[in-house]
């Protein structure tokens, strides 16, 4: 769990993209509003979702592995719900 907060973190610190970090393991406000705000057929089978999940605002946008993918396929900006910085190699594919 660590390694995929850390990637995350890191892809957004290194791309400014501008974030909230929420801490659910010292928050129990925070860890309250995670396990509403994740859609049930995101849910695991059993226990509650694990990070690191995605959000913008409240919308849902997934979890690492989505995030993973949409990294992989150069269309992180439109998974985060955000307009590509012009002339990025990022923008081109979307």
């Amino acid at each position: 769990i660590k390694k995929q907060q850390q990637d995350v973190l890191g892809f957004l610190e290194a791309n400014k993209i501008e974030f909230e970090e929420k801490d659910i393991a010292a928050n129990e406000e925070n860890r309250k509003w995670m396990r509403e705000n994740v859609p049930e057929d995101s849910r695991p089978a059993s226990g509650n979702p694990l990070p690191p999940r995605l959000f913008n605002d409240s919308r849902y946008l997934g979890d690492y592995n989505a995030f993973f993918e949409a990294r992989e396929n150069n269309a992180v900006y439109a998974f985060l719900g955000l307009t590509a910085p012009p002339g990025s190699k990022v923008g081109e594919t979307l």
